[in-house]
């Protein structure tokens, strides 16, 4: 498990960015949390079965848990890769479904749903940590 300057930085900044959402959310009101449960139930379904606080508490402490995951530096950065992928998954899949985020073609963010197109660069970093391998060392 080698260290790389590239891999930190992108488990510093969506560490630090998911760490941040979920502290944030710690307080939810109620309505706020039916608001992202609401949304979210699109994708996943089976998270209307929760009452919004209990879908508000989770969600934190989810988003808590992987951006720790991601500022952990002993832990691999494909574990680290896996668990945001399957997070920013759940995002995008939220951002997909939902009236209004996309423009006709379903994939370009309209005004409402630029915010949320962001959900793809955190895919995008999954990937990249998921897949990045390190060189062999050349021989001279």
């Amino acid at each position: 498990m080698g260290f790389s300057i590239s891999n930190a930085a992108l488990r510093l900044v969506s560490g630090a960015f998911i760490l941040n959402s979920g502290i944030n959310k710690l307080s939810l009101p109620a309505e706020q949390a039916a608001g992202l449960q609401q949304m979210a139930q699109r994708a996943i379904p089976q998270v209307g079965k929760l009452a919004p606080e209990k879908f508000g508490k989770y969600l934190s402490y989810s988003e808590i848990g992987i951006g720790t995951l991601l500022l952990t530096p002993f832990i691999s950065s494909r574990l680290a890769g896996l668990a945001l992928g399957a997070f920013s998954g759940g995002l995008v899949a939220t951002y997909l479904k939902g009236p209004g985020m996309t423009e006709q073609d379903g994939v370009r963010p309209t005004s409402i749903g630029t915010p949320l197109a962001k959900d793809f660069w955190l895919a995008g970093i999954a990937v990249a940590l998921i897949f990045n391998r390190k060189r062999p060392a050349r021989s001279s």
